[in-house]
């Protein structure tokens, strides 16, 4: 079909189709289900193709009084993780007319300034962390259709939640480490008061309280690799048996626990056993190699964009959490003989 050389219009697209401009309306927005046959929708949606058609997203935008901007809300960019999550939610946004404008919240947690003079009237809807659920105090109201990611689903805030399956991840740690021997273990916490660190300890205890033998410590530290140091430090300097693996809650308090067993002139993993989760690009570039969860940080952005456009047109998101894998390397071994 010859186009012309004039931006094709709707009614172009009706015509080509054989319907009315109402039928290409309803077809092209997605809202024909019910109103008209699956044969007559993809006939629109193939003279559109055809010709080229584009809707005029600021003329529809101001007919439906939305902006199609959402707002991503996460803690503060020190990891690539949230630049995964941007990234998934973007594809998707882009593929439904969409922008999405990241905002990190300054500090990682705690109250953020509202990035626009009335958020309400510049969004459409927000999809947010739950270590950065604060800062939505200013964000939301109560207007703005909200989603939220790892965050505890039975009290979010958020119209729907979308998680990772981190207890599974925990879970996939504790029985590696325990097929090892490792009956004596360390657990060095994020210093962040966020559901998910929540269910990692709560997580954690309960495995290994259902094995016989087993002895937990807990050491908390602030996500920063000379935090996790200083933490680690103190707490194998500590009276008692030492632990025989460190399990960290991030792959940055990783790093940190491998700088404080050299100063203290221990081996990972000959002595001491270690494992991170995220699967950052530090695990590999740590010597051993980290032994980590891996999370699908950019399947994770779209399975939350996905959740924020269903609740948009008043759908019920998929539910599910997203699977995790343990990736097993060179940080941990069987637990030394005592």
């Amino acid at each position: 079909m010859a186009r012309s050389s004039t931006r094709p219009t709707s009614r172009d697209v009706a015509h080509a189709a054989g319907v009315s401009q109402a039928a290409v309306s309803l077809v092209l927005g997605d809202k024909w289900r019910g109103r008209v046959s699956e044969a007559t929708a993809e006939r629109v949606r193939q003279a559109a193709r055809d010709l080229g058609y584009r809707p005029n997203l600021a003329a529809r935008n101001l007919r439906l009084g939305r902006t199609r901007t959402v707002l991503l809300v996460v803690p503060a960019l020190t990891t690539e993780f949230f630049a995964g999550v941007y990234t998934g939610a973007a594809r998707v946004a882009g593929r439904h007319g969409f922008g999405v404008v990241l905002y990190p919240s300054p500090e990682g947690i705690g109250p953020a300034r509202d990035p626009f003079a009335s958020a309400q009237a510049a969004l459409d809807g927000i999809i947010a962390s739950s270590m950065a659920a604060d800062a939505l105090t200013a964000l939301r109201g109560d207007q703005l259709p909200l989603v939220m990611l790892d965050s505890d689903p039975h009290g979010s805030l958020g119209a729907a939640t979308v998680n990772l399956d981190i207890a599974d991840g925990v879970r996939q740690v504790t029985a590696h480490l325990l097929g090892l021997g490792h009956r004596h273990m360390l657990h060095l916490a994020a210093d962040v008061p966020s559901w998910t660190f929540d269910l990692r300890a709560r997580e954690l205890a309960r495995r290994l309280a259902a094995t016989p033998g087993t002895r937990l410590r807990t050491a908390r530290a602030p996500i920063s690799i000379d935090g996790a140091r200083t933490a680690t430090e103190a707490a194998l300097a500590a009276p008692g048996p030492r632990p025989t693996a460190v399990i960290c809650d991030d792959d940055k308090l990783a790093a940190g626990a491998y700088k404080a067993m050299r100063r203290l002139g221990l081996r990972v993993p000959d002595d001491i056993s270690v494992t991170g989760l995220d699967d950052l690009a530090l695990a590999t570039a740590l010597d051993p190699e980290l032994t980590t969860v891996r999370l699908d940080a950019e399947l994770f952005g779209e399975r939350g964009m996905q959740a924020l456009l269903a609740v948009l047109d008043g759908r019920t998101p998929d539910a599910g959490d997203i699977p995790v894998e343990l990736v097993v390397r060179g940080s941990t071994a069987p637990a030394p003989a005592s």
